[in-house]
């Protein structure tokens, strides 16, 4: 039997499963759970069954937010599996794509698993994790298929602007890649309409859900924009792996669409107050480095000192607290900081991870 190709699972999903639990969670980069009887729903409203290409209200009401024909938009179980299903569709094995680093573990996974041969560009530190056009052309190839970025950026947070993205288009357009941008966090931005950078050009492909900023990751409500001809091609592929999907989420999601301003309005409230939070801990450490995002629900600071991997394991086994190792990101000075959950629990959990910090520093 030969040897399976690329990797075969996530390492960062299987820690979050299993280690990073703790009583001050600081791990997550998500909303709080919204409670589902904060969505005004009733049983009247809901079916089990349904079938067909995507359900119709739902398409609708994706498209209508971002401006999105129905032809372009594939339904999929989050962002996660939209990743999945838009690679799957865009690669075959052996290409080349050019992956951002640092780069969110399970996307890159799904990369290698699918047979990618991955060709990392660097978004540094010291140039405040930004995307930087001449060195994705710089690692282009002419067999390259495919560039993947995450906007905000997964780990940092970092917003790419338009113009930026626009020029890597260019880019790709080039030697016929796609790229393909990883847009769930971008809501955070709080803009009306919000924006998508499906709209700068063919090249693009966007994934994104509901999951980050309006704490509705158990409704799994995740889409894809693509050109009508790939967006085609997805929903034959997803025949494959998913067939159909819950449709009582599709009808909750629908709802949820329904509410997204007052959904939204919370939690714009809470990551103002929590992003003070979390910048007062850093305006009052000197021990850490951080860029500052304007927006998102993460970031990433550096150590100037140590290994952050002896850093979690002292936060979480002696306060109770837990961050994301930057070994996840290939950067293990670094560590990243969720601050999109309760403010209590965040106040908490940077005065455990700032005594964490002192008692490495004596």
């Amino acid at each position: 039997m030969s040897e399976p190709r690329g990797a075969m699972s996530s390492s960062y999903m299987h820690w979050a499963k299993t280690s990073s639990q703790a009583k001050f969670n600081l791990a997550t980069s998500g909303l709080a759970n919204l409670p589902l009887h904060r969505l005004r729903v009733s049983l009247d409203q809901l079916e089990i069954t349904d079938g067909g290409y995507g359900y119709e209200p739902l398409l609708s009401a994706i498209g209508g937010r971002y401006g999105v024909g129905r032809e372009s938009i594939v339904t999929a179980a989050g962002t996660s599996f939209a990743n999945h299903l838009a690679i799957a569709a865009l690669i075959d094995p052996g290409d080349d794509v050019l992956f951002e680093t640092p780069a969110y573990e399970p996307m890159l996974a799904t990369a290698q698993f699918l047979g990618a041969k991955i060709r990392p560009f660097a978004r540094r530190f010291e140039s405040g994790f930004q995307v930087l056009p001449e060195l994705i052309e710089d690692r282009l190839r002419p067999n390259t298929r495919l560039i993947v970025l995450t906007n905000l950026h997964n780990p940092s947070g970092v917003l790419t602007v338009d113009e930026t993205l626009a020029a890597v288009g260019r880019i790709a357009e080039r030697c016929g890649a796609k790229v393909l941008v990883d847009e769930v966090y971008m809501e955070t931005l709080f803009e009306t309409p919000p924006r998508t950078s499906f709209h700068l050009g063919p090249q693009f492909v966007v994934t994104s859900s509901l999951t980050k900023t309006f704490g509705l990751s158990g409704l799994r409500c995740g889409w894809i924009f693509a050109e009508p001809q790939l967006a085609r091609k997805m929903w034959r592929l997803n025949d494959l792996f998913a067939s159909t999907p819950v449709h009582t989420g599709e009808r909750l999601s629908v709802l949820a669409f329904e509410q997204i301003e007052e959904i939204a309005a919370r939690s714009k409230q809470l990551l103002s107050v929590n992003r003070k939070t979390l910048e007062e801990f850093l305006d009052s450490r000197d021990d850490l480095d951080a860029v500052r995002p304007e927006f998102g629900t993460t970031m990433f600071p550096r150590l100037r000192r140590g290994n952050a991997d002896d850093l979690c394991s002292l936060l979480r086994e002696k306060y109770e607290t837990s961050v994301v190792p930057g070994r996840f990101f290939d950067l293990p000075e670094h560590f990243r900081v969720g601050f999109a959950g309760d403010t209590e629990t965040l106040q908490e959990g940077l005065e455990r991870l700032g005594s964490a910090l002192d008692e490495l520093g004596k």
